[in-house]
Parts: C-alpha cells; sequence; structure tokens
C-alpha cells in the first residue's frame, strides 16, 4: 500500500454551515449542534462522548458520509445504490484535509451483523483473518476486523466497546496504538467506556450540553461515575433500589 509522507492526523478539521438549514427539525435541532459545529483535530485519537440522544452518532455517520464509506458500515469499496444522496447533515458539514486521504473505515457496533453478512457475500474472507465473522463470537469478530483491515487511514468508530469484554478493550488500545503511533492512521471514536476513553494524549469532545466543547477524561460522566460506583456500590443500590446501606442493616 502506498503511504503518504505526511503523518496523520489527516482530517483537521470539520464545520457545519448550518446558516440555511431548518434548526427546527432533525437533526439540526440536536441540542448540541445549536451553536453550530466546528470541531479541529489535532491528535490522531479523537473522542466523542455524551449521552444517548446527544447527537454524538448522528455527527460521526454524517462525517463517514462525507469521507465516501457506507452509513452502515464499510470503507468506500462497500458503497450500496440506496445510499447514494448524502444525509442533509452531512451535505452541510465541509471537512478540512492534510492530505486529503481515501483509505479507512467506519464501524457501527449496531449494524456490524449486517455489515458481516455483506461481506461474507461479496469478499474474500482471507482478507478478514480466513474465517467467518459468523462464527466467531461478537468480540472476536470485532478484534479480527480491527486486526486485520486497519492499516492506514481514517477510521470512524461508533461505540466499538458494544462487543468487547473489559480485555479486549485493552486489546484494542493496543491496535489503536500499533497504527496511530507510527502517524499510519487517525481514530474519530464515540464511545462510553472509559476503558477506551482513557487512551493517552487523546482529545475529548462533550456533546452534553448546547455546544461541542472539548473536555479533559476525567471530567466526563463516564469515568467520574464508574470512579464513584466502583468505590461505592452501596449508596448507588441505596439510592436505586432504596437498600439499606451496611450500617443500618446492622442496627
Amino acid at each position: 500500500m502506498k503511504k503518504h509522507s505526511i503523518g496523520a492526523p489527516f482530517l483537521r478539521r470539520i464545520v457545519g454551515l448550518l446558516e440555511e438549514v431548518d434548526k427546527n427539525s432533525y437533526p439540526f435541532n440536536v441540542r448540541a449542534f445549536s451553536h453550530g459545529i466546528d470541531i479541529g483535530f489535532r491528535t490522531n485519537v479523537t473522542f466523542f462522548v455524551g449521552e444517548n440522544g446527544s447527537g454524538k452518532s448522528t455527527l460521526l455517520e454524517a462525517l463517514a458520509e462525507c469521507c465516501g464509506f457506507n452509513p452502515e458500515g464499510g470503507n468506500r469499496d462497500h458503497q450500496r445504490a440506496i445510499f447514494a444522496d448524502r444525509s442533509e447533515l452531512a451535505q452541510a458539514l465541509r471537512l478540512s484535509w492534510m492530505p486529503r486521504i481515501t483509505e479507512g473505515f467506519f464501524m457501527r457496533a449496531e449494524s456490524f451483523y449486517n455489515f458481516a453478512t455483506y461481506i461474507e457475500q461479496v469478499s474474500d474472507l482471507r482478507a478478514y483473518g480466513g474465517k467467518s465473522f459468523h462464527k466467531q463470537s461478537h468480540g472476536e469478530s470485532f478484534l479480527s476486523l480491527f486486526a486485520n483491515r486497519f492499516e492506514q487511514g481514517i477510521y470512524i468508530l461508533d461505540e466499538p466497546e458494544a462487543a468487547l469484554s473489559p480485555q479486549r478493550q485493552l486489546s484494542f488500545l493496543q491496535i489503536i496504538h500499533s497504527l496511530e503511533a507510527p502517524g499510519h492512521a487517525q481514530f474519530i471514536i464515540s464511545t462510553h467506556s472509559p476503558i477506551i476513553l482513557s487512551y493517552p494524549c487523546a482529545v475529548l469532545y462533550s456533546l452534553d450540553g448546547d455546544k461541542i466543547r472539548e473536555i479533559s477524561y476525567r471530567e466526563t460522566e463516564h469515568f467520574l461515575l464508574t470512579r464513584d460506583f466502583l468505590n461505592s456500590p452501596e449508596r448507588y443500590f441505596k439510592h436505586l433500589f432504596g437498600t439499606p446501606n451496611d450500617d443500618e442493616s446492622s442496627d
């Protein structure tokens, strides 16, 4: 494969031209987009964080469309005629590259089964490790895809932790590091996983609130809630279930 002389990040900025759109219609009425979309990428690994419904997956899908990837998942070779027209949000986005690249992949956990079936119909499985995705566990098939098809390019991943145990999430971080550290790949990832979010030197953007803002790892709700729960799960059980704590139950 031809190597670029300039390393990642290849995609440097996303700007949304939202002045002429109907801001009362979806997805432009998503709260995080109310002050526009202007996201810079200065590192090879960027995370989008936020609660369900915050717009992070919607933004990732539109970004994938702008990169020429199938919005159901895949690379530029996996396009289908039904997705010939870009979504309204994708049409409103403008991307700045240095350099412009075409290699990469979009993966969304919720449609991975359909993607795996499509791959078995049209591709040589030897390019994906030689074993059917459907004959592997969900986590194994995810890692098989990552290990065999992630090389050089831009990788847009929507909640990859959905099928990965904590141990396999650590393996996933190793794969990211092997590609991004030498500048071969750029990753833009939506995730709820505090393990994945901990990747060193990554930049995190929160979509919780009325604008997209940069946030530190230890400020994220994902980190704070997980830390506090692990430190004192009984407090949460009391709140959730009305369960008395140890002191009360011993009286």
